[in-house]
């Protein structure tokens, strides 16, 4: 069973394996956490993001898909791309919402990487509703089948922090 941890803060100081970002599908890093890790990273990630554009993903990563590169200055060895869906009132999204979290997981496998720092994806920029998104996120990492042992789930902001909190214990 994953042990899920809330904590308030910058994903880019959490020490993990892996650090999860909330990416747009161009890989060339953005606002928000996206921006904050191309950042903190320095240009070893936006390198590495640019070969993954120039080898497999041309027309960038498609939404629920995820990728790693190394993670540059970051206390990680790893960061996971992932690119969560724009919410939509008229269209249920929810599952690529859900796959953006499980192919992240999957990848983390695939590095063999066992402590996970996510951030609440879609939650920012992308519009989705913190409640839905906290929901969203707690139920599909619980219901995930993986060898990740711990993950880290980084608030942005009290509201997030509280109803993180509520939702893992």
């Amino acid at each position: 069973m994953i042990r899920i941890e809330v904590v308030q803060g910058d994903i880019t100081a959490v020490r993990a394996d892996a650090v999860v970002n909330a990416a747009n599908s161009t890989l060339l890093g953005g606002g928000g956490v996206d921006g904050a890790i191309h950042r903190a990273g320095g240009p070893e990630i936006l390198e590495a993001c640019r070969e993954l554009r120039a080898s497999t993903h041309r027309d960038g990563l498609p939404t629920g898909d995820a990728v790693a590169t190394t993670a540059g200055r970051l206390p990680a060895r790893w960061v996971i791309h992932t690119v969560g869906p724009v919410w939509s009132g008229a269209t249920d999204r929810t599952p690529l919402l859900r796959s953006a979290y499980s192919r992240s997981l999957a990848v983390a496998d695939e590095l063999r990487a066992r402590v996970v720092a996510f951030p609440l994806i879609s939650a920012g920029a992308y519009g989705w509703p913190l409640e839905d998104a906290v929901d969203v996120a707690v139920s599909t990492i619980r219901g995930a089948s993986t060898e990740v042992e711990h993950v880290v789930l980084v608030a942005y902001g009290e509201a997030a922090d509280r109803l993180l909190r509520a939702a893992v214990d």
